[in-house]
């Protein structure tokens, strides 16, 4: 196993993640290898926010993404608002575009409301979108 370190996007704390790396590991449903953090949040900058029309990772809405050896997906994202009723279609897109993801076994999406969203935690490409300097 390899082990390698991840930022929590909310919190900048810095995790140790292990990744199986021999040829027998378990990799889902998906082939292609293991899933990677990176094609995980490239397939969720394809869960659009319907009234901000910016996609959730620049957003800032995905927290932290955790992969487990057998290719179990755990999602901590967040939204704009407390009270903000688009938390199931949002859920509903991640698991369709991950299905596609190679290595990916299972989705898990949790939303949590700590730290709350402010719109610094948007990329500098959603703040320009939205005119927010």
């Amino acid at each position: 196993m390899d082990e390698s370190t991840t930022q929590d996007r909310a919190t900048g704390e810095y995790n140790a993640v292990s990744t199986a790396t021999d040829a027998g590991a378990t990799n889902g449903t998906s082939s292609g290898g293991p899933a990677t953090e990176e094609a995980v949040l490239d397939a969720l900058k394809h869960v659009v926010d319907p009234e901000l029309g910016i996609n959730i990772v620049d957003l800032g809405l995905v927290y932290d993404v955790d992969i487990s050896e057998g290719g179990a997906i755990h999602i901590e994202y967040t939204l704009t608002t407390m009270g903000c009723p688009i938390g199931p279609l949002i859920e509903q897109q991640m698991q369709s575009f991950l299905e596609g993801v190679p290595g990916v076994a299972s989705v898990e999406a949790e939303m949590v409301l700590r730290p709350p969203w402010t719109p610094e935690m948007m990329s500098e490409e959603a703040k320009a979108s939205l005119g927010y300097f």
